[in-house]
């Protein structure tokens, strides 16, 4: 059912990309507009932020794109669809482009939002007096965005740098936002990993707290040992090498919204989003959003020593990645981030 409802939301982007322009194709040159479909693991995550922040500012239409943007509630439903030719681009977390490279699938990150993951992993909080440390997870029900997602890739690290394995804890698909909340509420898991704003709304609710912060790149390499590349934009390697000039336009985009960010406030920032994106309290989106603006980087570049950091998780901690490799060197590119416009 879920890949059926993917390929309807595809074939949607689909319709409205070329009713936008008039059916015009992908182009080589920067002064024909180009059509781009792009999968978003969940537009309304602030770790996804740039995304429509750059379709807010303008920058795409700058570049002469036409972007169409397709909700998906988890990262690894958009690299599936980049793979499938489905979409042009896809935004999710980085260690799917590894997973994917080790099973000889090239997609390749051309632009890296951030350092550190911007979650948290957060514990119902009736439980939370027994629930003090990743070890006190086992054998309990833990909420992922999807499973094989880049969430359970995370929280998995954190378990089995405390002994425990996979396989002793339960795997919950929960989504995030308003079915992260219902899954704390109906009790239906013990605790999950979850990014902003939905981690401020149950800390302020009182109904979550937080038992390990991964929304700093300080506390993140305390956490995870090292930098943790997360969040980005990824394409395939064969369709990046044939449409040099459109993906170069969509990382100047991408690279003038992450300059732009760093030289304005969070609530700047915010000021540019939909107002539904505030989830009815646009001051806790603010704070939410300055608790983690650390993460984001500048330029586009994938930060040195972070995939190979993600690459020995995958192989210490990843269940179906044990004893399996990947040449990290295939799996990101900083070209188009090094020749980005000014």
């Amino acid at each position: 059912m879920q890949s059926f409802s993917r390929r309807l939301l595809a074939l949607a982007g689909a319709v409205l990309a070329v009713s936008a322009c008039g059916g015009a194709s992908t182009s080589s040159s920067s002064n024909q507009t180009a059509n781009l479909k792009l999968m978003v693991g969940g537009l309304n995550k602030q770790i996804y932020l740039p995304n429509m922040l750059t379709q807010q500012l303008g920058y795409f239409k700058e570049q002469n794109l036409n972007v169409t943007f397709i909700d998906e509630g988890s990262g690894q439903g958009s690299e599936q669809e980049v793979v499938a030719g489905n979409v042009d681009a896809g935004s999710g977390s980085y260690n799917h482009t590894i997973e994917l490279q080790a099973a000889g699938k090239n997609i390749q990150t051309i632009c890296q939002f951030g350092i550190a993951p911007g979650e948290a992993e957060i514990v119902d909080a009736k439980k939370a007096s027994s629930i003090t440390g990743i070890t006190d997870l086992k054998g309990k029900n833990l909420g992922v965005t999807d499973l094989g997602s880049g969430t359970q890739t995370v929280t998995s690290a954190l378990l089995g740098q405390k002994g425990v394995s996979g396989d002793q804890v339960k795997w919950v698909a929960v989504g995030a936002g308003n079915t992260f909340i219902a899954a704390i509420t109906q009790q239906r898991i013990d605790a999950g990993m979850t990014t902003e704003p939905t981690i401020s709304r149950l800390v302020q609710s009182g109904q979550g707290k937080v038992l390990v912060d991964l929304r700093t790149p300080a506390s993140t390499r305390a956490a995870l040992g090292g930098d943790y590349p997360f969040i980005g934009l990824f394409m395939r390697t064969d369709y990046l090498n044939s449409h040099n000039d459109v993906t170069q336009r969509l990382v100047n985009a991408y690279t003038k919204t992450l300059r732009w960010m760093h030289s304005h406030t969070a609530a700047q920032i915010a000021d540019k989003m939909p107002a539904e994106y505030y989830a009815g309290d646009k001051a806790l989106y603010v704070q939410a959003l300055q608790n983690q603006l650390q993460i984001f980087g500048s330029d586009c570049k994938m930060p040195a020593g972070g995939p190979e950091n993600v690459l020995k998780i995958e192989q210490n901690f990843v269940s179906s990645f044990k004893g399996k490799t990947a040449d990290v060197s295939k799996t990101y590119t900083n070209e188009f981030a090094n020749k980005a416009a000014v």
